[in-house]
C-alpha cells in the first residue's frame, strides 16, 4: 500500500513537471513572438531623392543651338527631372572645355561640385572653381555662376583674376562669357607701370575768384599798392 502511494506521488510529480515545462515553453514562444520586429526600411516619401539617370565615367560633348560648345568630363553625372527646378548634378567634380564656333578651345573650367539648371540654363560651380583661357587669363574662386542666357559669369565670393599684365582680386566678379571684359569690385591688386600714362598732364592752376581792390590815392602823397 505504501509503495503504491509512493508510485502514485511520483506519477503526479512527473505530470506536474511536464505541465510546468509545457507552460514555460509556451510562455517563451509567446514572449519571443511578441518581441519580434520586422526589419523594414522606412518608406521613401520624398520623390526628389531619386534621380532619373546616373552615369559614371562621363566624357561627352554638349551642343548649344545645334553647335558643339562644351566637352564635359566627370566621374558621376546625375539627371534629376523631378526636383524643382530640374537639374544635372556633378557631385564628384567636373571638367569642361569650352569651344568657339570653329570648334577651337577657348577656355577650361573645373570645379569640385557643379549643378546645371537646364530650364534656366544656369551653371552653379562650387569648390576650387578654376578657369583658364587660351589668352592666358586665370580665374580662381570658391563660387561661380554661369548664366548662358545672359552669356555672363558672376560670383559673389572672393575671386582672383590673373592676366599676363595684371593681378586683381575682390569680393564681386562679373564677366562676359569669353572672359574678355570683366569687372572686379571692392578690389585690390598689382598693376604694371605701363597701365598708367608716363606723361603727367599739368594740373591747371585754380584762379582766385576774389577781387582785390587797391586803396584810394591820397591827394597829397601816393601810396604803394599792396596785394
Amino acid at each position: 500500500m505504501i509503495q503504491q502511494k509512493q508510485y502514485m506521488s511520483k506519477i503526479h510529480l512527473r505530470k506536474a513537471f511536464v505541465s510546468l515545462n509545457v507552460f514555460l515553453f509556451t510562455a517563451m514562444i509567446l514572449g519571443s513572438c511578441s518581441k519580434e520586429k520586422e526589419h523594414i526600411a522606412p518608406a521613401v516619401h520624398d520623390r526628389d531623392s531619386a534621380s532619373m539617370m546616373t552615369s559614371y565615367g562621363v566624357n561627352t560633348l554638349i551642343s548649344d543651338s545645334g553647335i558643339m560648345k562644351y566637352r564635359i568630363v566627370a566621374e558621376q553625372w546625375e539627371v534629376n527631372t523631378v526636383r524643382v527646378p530640374s537639374r544635372w548634378l556633378f557631385m564628384k567634380g567636373i571638367f569642361m572645355e569650352q569651344f568657339d564656333e570653329k570648334f577651337h578651345i577657348e577656355a577650361y573650367v573645373q570645379a569640385d561640385t557643379a549643378y546645371y539648371f537646364d530650364q534656366k540654363r544656369l551653371w552653379e560651380l562650387r569648390g576650387n572653381v578654376r578657369i583658364r583661357t587660351v589668352d592666358g587669363l586665370r580665374f580662381a574662386s570658391e563660387e561661380l555662376f554661369w548664366d548662358q542666357m545672359r552669356r555672363e559669369f558672376y560670383s559673389n565670393m572672393f575671386s582672383k583674376v590673373i592676366t599676363p599684365e595684371r593681378t586683381m582680386q575682390g569680393t564681386y566678379f562679373k564677366s562676359d562669357e569669353r572672359m574678355t571684359k570683366y569687372l572686379v569690385t571692392n578690389s585690390k591688386g598689382s598693376f604694371e607701370s605701363a597701365d598708367f600714362d608716363k606723361k603727367e598732364e599739368p594740373v591747371p592752376q585754380q584762379q582766385d575768384s576774389t577781387v582785390v581792390v587797391p586803396p584810394k590815392r591820397q591827394p597829397t602823397a601816393p601810396i604803394k599798392k599792396s596785394l
